[in-house]
């Protein structure tokens, strides 16, 4: 395989928001039809992956949020089979790093992402309930671990300064 080639996965962060037993989802349209999940997204050129889950939430829930700790990093593959949409299908790998942290109140007047239906508060039994209309297994072991007490520094994930200042060949 040439370096051009390299199987590279998709990063996605993810935030665990829990509040008075409830946990913070977002309910979006998908080419499955209409799933719920964390508010989560992808990793962006430029950002670490705290900044991009603080961006991520804000985006799709119009909610300010602030990570306390790492709560896992997951990997895993989607598969979708072809379709007339999809005429090849669909293999991605994702690496998913998750966060928990505390949200303010909503936004007035902030629009959600495109493709976000709303947010709602959901208990953990109902998300379990709810299995069929997920969009990634993630949400539930996110959630799990969550409950468990599962928490990491975020220093654990380091962001070099390169990513925001790519070094220059041959520069000192």
């Amino acid at each position: 395989m040439s370096l051009s080639e390299r199987w590279k996965p998709s990063t996605t962060v993810a935030a665990v928001i829990e509040r008075d037993g409830r946990f913070l989802l977002i309910e979006e349209h998908t080419p499955e039809g209409l799933r719920l999940n964390n508010p989560a997204g992808h990793l962006d050129p430029g950002e670490s992956p705290q900044e991009a889950c603080v961006r991520e939430v804000l985006e799709e829930t119009a909610h300010v949020f602030t990570p306390s700790a790492l709560l896992g990093i997951y990997y895993g593959r989607f598969q979708r089979p072809a379709s007339e949409a999809w005429p090849h299908g669909e293999d991605i790998s994702y690496m998913r790093f998750a966060f928990c942290g505390q949200v303010g109140e909503a936004i007035a007047g902030r629009n959600l992402d495109t493709g976000i239906v709303r947010t709602l508060w959901m208990t953990p039994d109902e998300i379990r309930a709810s299995r069929t209309r997920h969009r990634s297994a993630y949400l539930v072991a996110c959630m799990e671990d969550y409950l468990r007490g599962q928490r990491f520094p975020l220093e654990l994930v380091r962001t070099d300064a390169s990513v925001y200042r790519p070094a220059t060949p041959g520069a000192t």
